[in-house]
């Protein structure tokens, strides 16, 4: 009988353990993240007159100990709050930097980092890249991607990473010689000579890989657009990854950094409009620059 009893009060008595262990571990986290989480909202202060994505903050996902620990923004605080934990069964790798829709979070959006993001210099600003990122898909990621003959051929395959992965000719001759030439263009205000660049570039390609250069040029490239001027507010260099050859799809970032630039110039305040700006980005920058004069 007293063996019984030592045995139910051990039943007892483990999840009870599990349970504060677990809570433990758990406070251990959101204690450590506490202040740099908090430091977000100082970065926010300081970014957010630049564009108007980056007046928000949004959800932020730490990856650690093979465990997503999602943290939301406090109601009425500059602080934010762990709300929901999961078991890491992507094998997230240190270092990763993205914003995505969390199946396990029912799809909500989060930035999803790991811990040495907040011990870079440069770590907040790659933080609010990715909360742009998070406002294309507030504002109407789902809706300019529906347009996308290559996004509706990739949900028909169950292509879910056909952004990261699409086999893009980046060694095709025509590209390497072409998308240069255009940076050039577009950095001298030459209309004349980026509207016949990009002519000879769509030419060159596909439909569908035409569609994936716009694409990333409006998604990867305002980002990167935002995240140089950000880097300016806090003294750091200019992000030029992606310049020069070989290429790949990085080139992207720097092209429509490069082109919102271009467009930004001729017509202020077109870069906050974020359904605007894909339209303008899509035809070649003089067309864009006429259909938007017309509205």
């Amino acid at each position: 009988m007293k063996r019984a009893l030592l045995f139910l009060s051990l039943a007892l008595l483990v999840p009870a353990l599990n349970t504060a262990w677990g809570q433990e571990a758990q406070d251990s986290v959101a204690d450590k993240y506490s202040a740099p989480l908090r430091k977000i909202f100082e970065f926010q202060a300081r970014f957010a007159p630049l564009h108007p994505a980056l007046g928000k903050v949004y959800p932020v996902a730490i990856v650690e100990n093979k465990t997503f620990y999602i943290f939301e923004p406090a109601p009425g605080e500059k602080a934010y709050r762990l709300v929901h934990k999961a078991p890491d069964t992507f094998n997230i790798s240190v270092g990763i930097r993205a914003a995505m829709p969390l199946a396990f979070w029912g799809n909500r959006m989060a930035c999803v980092v790991t811990g040495e993001v907040f011990g870079r210099a440069d770590g907040y600003v790659f933080i609010f890249h990715e909360f742009v990122h998070c406002a294309q898909w507030d504002c109407c990621e789902q809706k300019l991607k529906s347009g996308l003959s290559i996004f509706r051929e990739a949900m028909k395959n169950k292509d879910y990473m056909w952004e990261l992965q699409y086999p893009f000719p980046y060694a095709n001759p025509a590209f390497v010689e072409a998308y240069p030439a255009l940076f050039k263009a577009w950095d001298e205000n030459d209309v004349g000579a980026a509207e016949s660049l990009s002519a000879t570039l769509k030419k060159a390609l596909s439909p569908a890989e035409w569609e994936y250069l716009i694409w990333q040029e409006w998604k990867e490239g305002l980002a990167r657009y935002l995240e140089n001027r950000m880097r300016q507010v806090v003294g750091l260099a200019e992000n030029k990854s992606g310049e020069n050859p070989p290429f790949n799809r990085v080139a992207f970032y720097r092209g429509g950094d490069k082109l919102i630039g271009f467009l930004e110039r001729r017509r202020p305040r077109i870069v906050n409009d974020l359904e605007k700006l894909y339209r303008a980005i899509s035809p070649p920058p003089e067309a864009a620059e006429r259909s938007i004069s017309s509205r």
